[in-house]
């Protein structure tokens, strides 16, 4: 049997015993990332590499949408800002656009961060 790479294990392992408010961090943390790659890759002019990254976080502002319930206020403000994000993502990945890439970036770190907060407060509410 083949050792698995620990790092691997250990991202398997956060992953299984996150809450559900830690998995959505971890999808705004993820999202920001490929973000970013396909920015260094427009810039190094590989367009298969900033092509994959950007459905990648298309991917990830799916599932984001896909976990809403709609039937609190806050979720249909969240599904515009997602849906706004996916149209910005398709122009990015159409023109390869770093500058609208930088712009997803700076939302998603704002929605991350007001995430944050929320999970603080939460934190030291209970």
């Amino acid at each position: 049997m083949a050792m698995q790479n620990p790092y691997a294990q250990y991202n398997r392992s956060k992953i299984l015993t996150a809450s559900p408010a830690e998995l959505t961090l971890m999808l705004y943390e993820g999202s920001i990332k490929f973000c970013n790659i396909a920015i260094m890759a427009i810039e190094h002019n590989e367009i298969e590499k900033a092509h994959t990254n950007i459905i990648r976080v298309q991917k990830i502002i799916d599932e984001l949408r896909a976990t809403l319930d709609m039937k609190y206020p806050v979720a249909q403000d969240f599904d515009r800002i997602y849906t706004y994000l996916l149209k910005r993502l398709l122009q990015a990945n159409m023109k390869k656009d770093k500058e609208i890439l930088e712009e997803i970036v700076s939302h998603l770190r704002s929605v991350r961060d007001t995430w944050k907060e929320v999970m603080r407060i939460v934190k030291t509410q209970n």
